[in-house]
């Protein structure tokens, strides 16, 4: 079988959207289109009340009125034909609300993966007409790769965060700033520290990152910072996050999505079995971050 990339995602829920309306929108689709194709969800098999507690479906891209060859057996000649609802591509996907986490295919030249993560929002608001909804796509990164990308930075300049409240998982380095965003009732957080000494900006997210990877959360004694916390959360795929720092005289960019985890498995795969592969991914995540309910 074809394998394709699947990438890893938190499904962040505001405003009147929670679980049970985000499992309606995926069964029960709106079709919205978006210039000469539209979309929506097709295929959809829901596990989500049995014990493996899921649901798959895929993202459908197509055109109203498509054009495709066939043979005239009459002629034995090839005659162009018009197709109703003709598909152009489909990304499967699966949804596990254990872990608020959501496993897609990116179709090369199709659906990549921002598109994706665009499209699928789109279609849970206009469900909903956009009344009071709000949904998003987080990635979520890869540890080893972000803060390999943080040690080659001579210094850093700027560390900026926006972060939603998590559901229903917490990771244990940002557990002060979890219960900070519940005691002040807020949906959304922004953090930004900018330095124009020298030096830049002290902080420990080298530190920290390395002691995650390295399962040594429990030798850190103090609370990480505000900004750092800010950032990890986003990284955790509450939030999107950046840091631009210097690196050999030149400004680098490095964004919390530049490194997302994900997974290579079959492009047309068995319900079940992508649906335990992607668990067993998120469960890997929540045990590396010592994330808890």
């Amino acid at each position: 079988m074809r394998r394709g990339r699947y990438y890893l995602g938190r499904v962040i829920k505001l405003g009147e959207l929670n679980h049970q309306k985000l499992l309606d929108a995926i069964r029960e689709p709106k079709v919205v289109n978006f210039g000469q194709f539209q979309w929506t969800f097709t295929d959809t098999v829901d596990e989500s009340e049995s014990s493996e507690r899921f649901i798959f479906s895929r993202l459908s891209k197509y055109s109203k009125e498509g054009h495709v060859t066939v043979v005239d057996t009459s002629t034995k000649s090839q005659k162009d034909s018009v197709a109703e609802n003709l598909l152009i591509a489909s990304a499967p996907f699966v949804y596990l609300p254990e872990f608020s986490g959501i496993a897609y295919l990116h179709v090369w030249n199709g659906i990549e993966e921002a598109v994706f993560r665009r499209r699928f929002s789109a279609l849970v608001e206009e469900t909903y007409d956009n009344f009071f909804v709000t949904c998003e796509i987080d990635p979520i990164s890869d540890y080893q790769a972000f803060v390999t990308k943080l040690k080659a930075l001579d210094s850093f300049s700027e560390i900026r965060a926006k972060v939603h409240p998590p559901n229903p998982l917490f990771g244990d380095l940002w557990k002060d700033l979890n219960e900070y965003i519940k005691s002040r009732n807020a949906s959304e957080i922004q953090v930004a520290e900018i330095s124009d000494a020298k030096d830049g900006l002290t902080t420990k997210l080298v530190e920290l990152i390395k002691a995650i990877i390295e399962e040594r959360i429990g030798e850190i004694s103090k609370p990480a910072s505000l900004t750092d916390a800010a950032l990890l959360m986003a990284a955790d795929g509450y939030g999107s996050g950046k840091v631009i720092g210097i690196s050999r005289s030149e400004t680098v960019i490095i964004r919390t999505s530049d490194t997302q985890k994900s997974f290579l498995y079959d492009k047309e795969p068995e319900v079940g079995e992508l649906a335990a592969e992607a668990k067993k991914k998120f469960k890997a995540i929540s045990n590396e971050r010592d994330m808890q309910h």
